[in-house]
């Protein structure tokens, strides 16, 4: 307090000399040696008080109880009245919403509509009479009964509404009807009584029918018209897909085109006849070193090939685009046949021993025989499920036997020759992906996509022996090697695995294969003919030789763009490799 007091003595005298100084200038400037006045600047200890508010408040009080509360303010300095806190939002238009309504205030799309005390009886009372009469009352009339619309029409009806119909307008009304349905049923006066009451006759029926369906009777059938039928088409393969395809694979009509220039020579010789001197050069294979031709023919991509037995002149491509090609290899190059019976991608193919005929499994669920030579199906067979891979039984005396993997978890024996299912052989927990004969084909050994391998007895639907581990992965593809005691196997953990065919079936873990990605497609993996090197496809459209001995990578070629699915060594020429990739394109390398 005394520090107070003594800053307030000294505003005092600050204040006061000023005015001395006013009253008496020459005693100012007649002393020369006089110091300037000493000016201290004011201090409060009160702190800074903002008054701005206040003062507008105190100026504006009257206002305030008039003023609307502004909806982007977040405090509210004053107390608003009722009356403020539900007056129209202030301003004009709000910050969060474009046509000026916040958002949290909408009950409508439009923005907010209030209620409105009005029964909704008594608006679809007003609503359906103005749609039917053309008038109806007024809403907005505040007492008795004010009327909009057509004023003729009120005065006719005398200003009835819909819904307080006279009673003698409604019998009118049901007179009207009951003429009508008998003018629409052609029911004569002159109908025996009897049957009139008789409930089992038909005119009984006509005259006290209840249900739309009543006295109906089934008059002869309609004739479709062609949109009628053609849609009628569809739905049914609609619904049929939906279903599973029901018994049978979609029908398709087969075509085949031959591209060569005749189907005979001048001997009479056929143009899938093995040349003469078709004979292997030596025994010794080498691994392929440059591109030497490439056929392009199939408009999306390729998805298996087969040289021609024992001799390899000529191939055959399964594709993507529904077709199946023949190439010549030794002299043209060129395609030979394009066979076309399929409606959807083709998945396998597979020659018989001789080349003279062969199978093709697509997506439509249907295998086909084919006759190489004229492009004719033979036969076809479908259980209604998709064919993942075929087998023709290799032994000369059951070549007319066809073994199926489908997508429902079995393999399926048919017989050519009589067209019925002989076996089914049901043990696989997934869709079957390969079948390989063993042991002079009195075995075969199948992989699935339940990621196991089993064995079966031919003709015996049991399995033999079951191989399934832990760190096992699915299998895809699966070569005999060409002495027939081993098994190479592409695992999808990017390896090849090695099988013994012997009787225990068991895994060379000193034989592996790796270094390529295979995960997620089904590479074909296959052997040179004199067994001393491995080769496989890959995602990456590499082709990958590996030594058998020494399970060391030999060469990689870069193949295709995209995935390199299949690879099969030509059976003669040594060091010829055929590869297909998803690019379209076949290589001979």
């Amino acid at each position: 307090m005394d520090l107070l007091r003594a800053y307030s003595d000294q505003n005092d005298e600050e204040l006061n000399e000023p005015e001395q100084q006013n009253q008496n200038p020459s005693s100012t400037t007649s002393s020369p040696d006089a110091s300037p006045p000493r000016l201290l600047p004011a201090k409060s200890a009160a702190p800074n008080v903002d008054d701005t508010m206040l003062a507008l408040t105190v100026a504006d009080g009257h206002r305030s109880l008039s003023r609307p509360i502004d909806p982007t303010q977040h405090i509210v300095g004053f107390n608003p009245t009722y009356d403020q806190l539900w007056a129209p939002i202030y301003g004009p238009s709000h910050p969060y919403a474009k046509d000026g309504i916040a958002q949290g205030m909408r009950n409508h799309k439009l923005g907010f509509v209030e209620d409105a005390s009005i029964e909704p009886f008594v608006f679809d009372e007003q609503y359906n009479t103005f749609h039917k009469y053309g008038y109806a009352a007024d809403p907005s009339a505040s007492a008795g009964y004010n009327y909009v619309g057509d004023f003729e029409a009120l005065q006719k009806n005398d200003a009835v509404s819909v819904y307080n119909i006279p009673q003698h307008e409604q019998k009118k009304r049901k007179i009207e009807k009951r003429k009508e349905l008998e003018e629409d049923e052609g029911v004569d006066d002159d109908m025996d009584p009897e049957e009139v009451q008789n409930p089992a006759s038909d005119v009984w029926l006509m005259k006290n029918k209840k249900s739309p369906w009543a006295g109906k009777k089934d008059g002869p059938p309609t004739e479709l018209t062609e949109e009628q039928k053609k849609y009628a088409e569809e739905y049914a393969k609609k619904k049929g897909e939906e279903r599973g395809g029901g018994d049978k694979g979609e029908v398709v009509v087969e075509k085949t085109t031959f591209h060569g220039k005749e189907e005979r020579d001048y001997q009479g010789r056929s143009w899938i006849a093995p040349p003469r001197d078709a004979k292997a050069s030596n025994d010794h294979c080498y691994i392929p070193k440059r591109l030497v031709h490439t056929w392009s023919g199939h408009t999306k991509g390729v998805s298996a090939i087969r040289f021609f037995p024992n001799y390899g002149h000529l191939i055959l491509s399964a594709g993507m685009d529904t077709k199946v090609k023949i190439w010549d290899v030794f002299n043209t190059g060129k395609c030979m046949r394009t066979y076309m019976g399929h409606s959807k991608a083709v998945r396998d193919i597979c020659f018989n021993n001789d080349g003279s005929k062969f199978l093709t499994a697509s997506y439509d669920k249907n295998i086909k025989y084919w006759d190489t030579e004229t492009g004719q199906v033979i036969s076809t067979f479908s259980t209604g499920k998709v064919p993942y891979v075929v087998k023709l039984n290799p032994d000369e005396d059951k070549q007319n036997v066809l073994l199926a993997g489908m997508s429902d978890k079995k393999i399926v024996q048919w017989d050519m020759n009589e067209g019925k299912i002989n076996q089914e052989y049901d043990q696989h927990l997934g869709a079957v992906n390969t079948i390989t004969f063993v042991d002079n084909n009195r075995r075969f050994v199948t992989s699935s996509d339940d990621k196991s391998l089993r064995v079966w007895e031919f003709g015996i639907p049991v399995v033999i022996k079951y191989i399934s581990e832990p760190h096992m992965h699915s299998m895809p593809s699966i070569s005999l090697h060409p002495n027939s005691n081993w098994l190479a196997a592409q695992s999808m953990d990017n390896q090849i695995l090695i099988y013994s065919t012997r009787e225990k079936f068991q895994l060379n873990k000193k034989k592996r294969f790796a270094g390529h990605v295979v995960a997620g497609y089904a590479c074909q993996v296959n052997f040179s003919p004199d067994g001393r090197f491995v080769m496989s496809g890959d995602g990456e459209g590499r082709c990958w030789f590996w030594d058998w001995k020494t399970c060391k990578v030999f060469r990689t070629l870069k193949c295709h763009e995209g995935v390199c699915i299949g690879a099969a060594w030509h059976p003669l020429e040594q060091s010829k490799v055929a590869t297909c990739g998803w690019d379209g394109l076949i290589k001979y390398w």
